[in-house]
């Protein structure tokens, strides 16, 4: 015996937990849990009761199956976007002579006391570097910037893990520079992310500035807290135009061992093209037929003193 699935007054759209509770449903065998929220599922005709040798069992109905489909495909596509951002960075940071890091687990300090704060430096990181390798010349602070860096946070070490971790191509611990980008391609994501001020100290503690990256128009620089930089890119994810609405504000920063040696165990990150074999007369070691992507900046130079 089926009961029919009833028909609300008008169509419903699913929220979070209607979709993990219809994802639980079809994985499982069907038992019934006589909960509200499963009366919601039945009232919107997403699932349905089924009598099967006298015990009750949850289906999924064409409609419950069409939404859970549909979040998939959505899921998939912001993970690939979220991707194809990150690697669009990474690239930059690359051809722009730094060394690259994606996705990396490394041991942070959250809860530390914050390093004497520095006026907000007005740097280029997706061009190349002044020739000099040096540190950069600080800019004129904005008095209008507020001047606490971070909320406090209960002290302790945790796992980060920014999405791009990069650093100058150099012998020389001081020029180093290390840098943390983290990519976010949801309004909800990133706000969701920036309520845990854990995580904010323990990438500070890592680096010498801090930089979210996201679609333009996502969210305004001043919703960010004011120590982190701002880029934004407009129009298509890999051949837009990155702007730079916010440079972070730069923290002297010395790696400690443990990063050392967890960037000496991991390998650098390095775009598909530098896995061909380069060709002689062809602009920036692109193989035949290849074109160049205007939106690169001109390589810079690398300080391997």
């Amino acid at each position: 015996m089926i009961t029919p699935p009833l028909t609300p007054a008008s169509p419903p759209s699913p929220k979070r937990q209607h979709l993990t509770r219809l994802l639980s449903i079809w994985r499982s065998d069907g038992w019934p849990s006589k909960d509200a929220l499963e009366i919601e599922l039945l009232v919107a005709g997403w699932i349905c009761l089924v009598n099967e040798a006298g015990h009750d069992r949850l289906r999924l109905t064409e409609s419950g199956l069409a939404h859970l489909a549909a979040s998939r495909q959505r899921n998939q596509r912001a993970l690939s976007t979220h991707d194809r951002l990150a690697e669009r960075v990474a690239g930059q940071l690359h051809d722009a002579g730094r060394l690259v890091w994606k996705e990396l687990s490394l041991r942070a300090r959250a809860g530390a006391e914050p390093a004497p704060k520095q006026p907000p430096q007005a740097l280029d990181l997706f061009g190349p570097d002044a020739e000099g390798g040096g540190p950069p010349a600080p800019s004129v602070a904005d008095p209008a910037l507020p001047t606490t860096t971070f909320e406090p946070v209960v002290g302790g070490w945790r796992m980060a893990r920014p999405d791009v971790f990069s650093v100058r191509n150099t012998s020389v611990e001081a020029y180093l520079h290390p840098v943390v980008h983290e990519i976010k391609v949801s309004r909800a994501d990133l706000f969701s992310d920036l309520r845990h001020a854990a995580k904010r100290a323990a990438y500070q503690w890592l680096c010498c500035e801090c930089h979210y990256v996201f679609p333009a128009g996502m969210a305004q620089p001043e919703e960010l807290p004011p120590e982190l930089g701002v880029w934004v890119i407009h129009g298509d994810i890999e051949t837009g135009r990155m702007e730079q609405l916010r440079p972070a504000r730069h923290t002297p920063c010395t790696l400690p061992f443990a990063v050392w040696l967890a960037l000496a165990k991991a390998t650098p990150w390095k775009p598909e093209r530098d896995a061909h074999q380069m060709h002689l007369g062809q602009p920036d070691g692109l193989l035949p037929g290849m074109a160049a992507d205007a939106a690169l900046p001109v390589q810079g130079k690398a300080d391997t003193r």
